[in-house]
């Protein structure tokens, strides 16, 4: 089917454009050969449900050619090191400029990749330390990257620039010194066969393994955990320690000679030279972590620590939030002197070089009234270093103005990108971009307005406005109506999801959009839809927390009603996640008794990862109404391929049954795990059930292609043969999840799932789509589908952190009525939001606040939505917003 924008404002309406970006027959995931023009040097909105193909085209087809278009100028051999987005589907597209992607990705978990490091600012403040710092008497100039922890020239050499110093001791390693060593009290030491080895060995050194650890000798402890030695001893396996010792008399042929390992020794050598991201991982455990004592966590060496700018040096500089780092650098961009109390360096010369000249002046007896040579050149140098300072600090305050603009005054400089939220990074790299000046350029926005309070929602258009100012394009992906009211053109795609969606269903100006009766947009953006008003649960008891320290959070006391459907809200920085996301859970998950693992990347070094702060705090009620905790996040289900939508919801544990129980499948004796693509005997032999193969180009990056002994199915012949009404075990990967609830109508268990993955707004997704290629949103999405098609018992306390992140309006509201039901059942749910449509709805709203960092981490105002209305309207960034949504 061909859409030629039948509702589509034409090109030749607007002649004061400067041109537009005409695609043709473009087919890329859903999209349904669409035909569109889209003016460039504006700002332009794609629009539309969930899963309507929005993003195929703005990022999967025009992107994906900009970016194609630029590496055909690349050398073949630096391709292949750059990750490309692929050659999209589409016959043409003309006058499309170079193009820019700032898409919503989570950090990098290294904690080496900072704020500082994301913007470039840390550079710049490097070069103003290096250039302008007050150094002590006698030290020569630094470089600047003499003062960066990831240089040898800079890092600490006690900590090599991570913060901190890592150390195996006895208690780590030996976490319960009841155990005998036949026990494993020796945790550190390997499972398995290696394990029992090291333990057999020590039988054959004549160690007692049958006393509890607490009462062996501590020369014997400490030399089975610490020493260097690597003994070889015979090992007589399966014997006692009796049945040893009297081998060993009777110089009887041992199993093998084996080689003792001390439990320190392991760890540290496993640590530095596995290849096993899980062995690394586990080892790391009995690694204690502490603050470095050289530098104190400042992470660099103290020759650069000694370096003083503003009288602070610049460890503590990078840890201050960037709205005070910006009162630091204004008097200075002023031309006013940088070290406090002190007058400008054209007035005054620095203590040391006034002592120095004075010195010197004296030396030669020159006379009081007439500066010497030295006096002057030493001015000069200060007059240098002035000048050098005010030019840095106004370039660094010019850039920390559009981040604090953006509502991101309250990171510091050397805050961890791995703690950072998806849309926080997209602000910071959009700040970026501001100050790149780049002229010509389409940036290709996803959701920025995305974690953002509407009370920062106003800087962020200014800076988008900006960037166009500039001479570029933006194309933005958005859920957010006033971002859609204020943009210059709209594409609206749909007008449904999946196979129902990939059509232009309009594209002009936003006006022209309320005449399209096919737009699920329009609803909102002109209708005034909202969801059905319901009748408010009143608060009968409390879950209350009291001395809450977390992050910016300092001996807060909280309480939430149970039984109530409750928002939290505030401006980015608040504390809303801290609170909500990380203290309340930690909390009730230690008083139920099942402590909550960090759920860290298998793929990160244990050493850089961030690290863990605890929470301070404690329960003082309503414990006995909650049996069970359940977060439901936005990380991924799973990082490969392999896991997917039918098999984490556990759907397709059920259909394998049916394929199983039809009667060639009996014939064949083939079972349930005949037919999961894990299983060697079911899949495909060549890609081992990937569906695909990689190709080397030599030069240029590897692509994917469907397998070609399978055609991407998964499975080998055999298995494709069998058919559950006339389709196969690969045909129903491919169903999505609305295709899915009529094929298999019949079947409960399986209809269980479906059902509710459809009613949450999750129609559009294949059974077998996989988790590599699901958003953040709809990850969480499928565990909140996940949960709800469990018997409601009540008494669960669920947590939700921004749940409407990517959906539009419509499907907001779909997902309100699956929350609202689990109330009903008796549970509890507690979200962070900022879409303000969901804290109207709820019974409870928290407002926190009421700044960011350091002037929030505050219940600023609590209550019914109409109560944070009335009483929020002088303390509340919240307030006005939420009394726009109210019914």
């Amino acid at each position: 089917m061909t859409n030629r924008n039948k509702k589509t404002e034409t090109p030749s309406a607007h002649p004061s454009r400067a041109g537009f970006v005409r695609v043709r027959g473009a087919r890329e995931h859903n999209l349904r050969n669409i035909d569109v023009d889209i003016p460039r040097d504006a700002l332009v909105v794609f629009t539309g449900v969930s899963g309507s193909g929005k993003s195929s085209l703005a990022f999967g087809t025009l992107y994906a050619e900009a970016q194609r278009r630029y590496f055909e100028s690349v050398a073949p051999y630096a391709r292949r090191l750059i990750d490309q987005v692929g050659v999209p589907e589409v016959d043409s597209i003309e006058g499309l400029p170079p193009a820019v992607a700032l898409q919503q990705q989570r950090g990098t978990p290294n904690a080496r990749s900072s704020v500082g490091s994301v913007t470039t600012l840390s550079s710049l403040v490097r070069m103003l330390y290096s250039r302008t710092g007050t150094y002590p008497a006698k030290q020569p100039m630094l470089f600047a990257e003499d003062f960066s922890p990831n240089t040898v020239q800079g890092a600490c050499p006690t900590c090599h620039g991570l913060g901190r110093v890592y150390e195996v001791t006895e208690q780590s390693m030996v976490p319960d010194d009841s155990l005998t060593i036949r026990e494993r009290a020796v945790a550190a030491w390997p499972p398995a066969w290696h394990g029992q080895n090291l333990r057999d060995i020590l039988v054959t050194l004549g160690f007692d393994v049958d006393t509890p650890w607490r009462e062996l000798p501590k020369k014997d402890r400490d030399w089975i955990l610490f020493t260097d030695e690597t003994p070889t001893a015979p090992v007589y396996a399966g014997m006692t320690p009796q049945e040893t010792r009297a081998a060993l008399k009777r110089h009887a042929e041992p199993s093998y000679q084996g080689t003792f390992t001390g439990a320190r020794r392991y760890v540290l050598h496993t640590f530095a030279n596995t290849q096993s991201a899980l062995m690394k991982k586990r080892v790391s455990h009995f690694m204690v972590s502490s603050a470095c004592p050289s530098c104190h966590g400042k992470r660099l060496k103290p020759e650069a620590l000694s370096v003083t700018f503003a009288g602070l040096d610049i460890g503590e500089f990078s840890q201050m939030p960037l709205a005070r780092v910006a009162d630091v650098l204004r008097p200075i961009a002023r031309g006013e002197s940088p070290e406090p109390g002190t007058a400008s360096a054209d007035e005054i010369l620095s203590k040391d070089e006034m002592r120095a000249a004075v010195a010197r002046r004296v030396a030669s007896g020159g006379a009081e009234h007439k500066a010497s040579p030295d006096i002057r050149r030493t001015t000069n140098q200060s007059r240098e270093k002035q000048v050098a300072a005010q030019r840095i600090a106004s370039e660094l305050l010019e850039r920390l103005t559009t981040l604090i603009d953006l509502g991101l005054g309250y990171l510091a400089l050397d805050r961890g990108t791995p703690t950072l939220s998806s849309g926080e990074l997209q602000r910071l790299r959009l700040a970026t971009q501001l100050a790149s000046q780049l002229f010509g350029v389409i940036y290709v926005l996803d959701e920025p307005s995305a974690g953002l309070h509407p009370a920062d929602g106003e800087a962020l258009f200014s800076a988008l406005l900006r960037l166009k100012a500039a001479g570029n394009s933006l194309f933005v992906v958005e859920h957010d109506l006033e971002m859609m009211r204020r943009a210059d053109w709209l594409v609206d795609v749909g007008p449904a999801a999946g196979t129902g969606g990939g059509q232009i269903v309009y594209s002009g100006p936003p006006a022209g959009l309320a005449d399209i009766e096919e737009s699920q947009t329009r609803l909102h953006l002109f209708g005034d839809a909202r969801p059905a008003p319901r009748s408010k649960r009143t608060p009968t008891a409390w879950l209350r927390l009291e001395n809450v320290t977390r992050n910016n959070l300092l001996d807060l006391e909280a309480a939430f009603p149970l039984g109530c459907f409750t928002t939290v809200t505030g401006v980015s920085g608040s504390g809303k996640s801290s609170l909500v996301s990380q203290a309340l859970p930690e909390l009730v998950a230690d008083r139920l008794g099942r402590p909550i693992v960090a759920d860290t990347d298998e793929e990160s070094d244990p050493l850089l990862d961030a690290e863990d702060i605890p929470t301070g705090g404690e329960i003082t009620a309503g414990m006995e109404r909650i049996r069970r905790l359940v977060r439901v996040d936005q990380k991924p289900i799973g990082r490969t391929p392999r896991s997917n939508l039918a098999t984490y919801t556990g759907l397709f544990d059920h259909v394998r049954k049916l394929f199983a129980e039809t009667p060639t499948a009996r014939r064949r004796r083939y079972d349930a795990g005949r037919f999961s693509f894990n299983v060697a005997k079911g899949r495909c032999p060549t890609c081992e059930g990937e569906g695909f193969v990689s190709v080397e180009l030599l030069f240029m990056p590897s692509v994917y292609a469907p397998c070609s002994t399978c055609g991407g199915t998964r499975y080998n012949p055999e298995t494709l043969e069998i058919e559950w009404h006339d389709k196969n075990i690969a045909d129903v990967l491919q169903m999505t999840v609305d295709t899915a609830c009529a094929f298999f109508a019949g079947e409960p268990q399986i209809m269980r799932a479906l059902t509710v993955l459809k009613d949450i707004g999750l129609g559009y997704l294949r059974l077998g789509q996989p988790a590599t290629e699901l958003s953040g949103g709809e990850a969480q999405r499928i565990k909140l589908a996940t949960e709800l098609q469990r018997a409601q018992r009540g008494e669960t306390l669920y947590i939700l952190d921004e749940p409407t992140t990517g959906l539009h309006s419509t499907d907001s509201d779909r997902l309100l009525i699956q929350l609202q039901g689990l109330v009903d059942a008796g549970n509890t749910v507690i979200v962070v939001e900022h879409d303000m449509r969901v804290a109207a709805q709820s019974d409870w709203v928290i407002d926190m606040g009421p700044g960011a960092g350091e002037e929030g981490g505050k219940m600023v105002v609590s209550g019914t939505p109409e109560d944070v209305v009335k009483r929020g309207e002088t303390s509340s960034h919240t307030s006005r917003y939420l009394k726009a949504c109210m019914p």
